[in-house]
């Protein structure tokens, strides 16, 4: 993560932007007498967004801690995945 000064940003603006969507690398920008702001790009905003939304539902916070505990204690099984194009069987599933 790095930090720069408010005018370096704006002298910088095209690397700065480039840095944060391409390298999702955070920025924080510095401004005197102001509080700092932080520059991150579209993806990872999202991300945060429907991580906060996720986590804010006890039912998926319950659901997602159980199969973590499962994971951690090997109580899991692996399963091979259909490949659906390819699946003669295949008349119209539904999942």
């Amino acid at each position: 993560m790095e930090t720069i000064t408010y005018s370096d940003f704006r002298k910088g603006l095209k690397k700065y932007l480039n840095k944060a969507t391409e390298d999702s690398e955070p920025i924080i920008i510095t401004r005197k007498g102001n509080h700092n702001t932080v520059l991150i790009s579209e993806d990872i905003y999202n991300n945060m967004i429907e991580n906060k939304f996720v986590l804010e539902n006890p039912a998926n916070l319950e659901w997602l801690e159980k199969s973590k505990q499962q994971a951690e204690s090997l109580k899991y099984s692996q399963h091979d995945l259909i490949d659906i194009k390819n699946d003669s069987n295949n008349k119209q599933r539904t999942f």
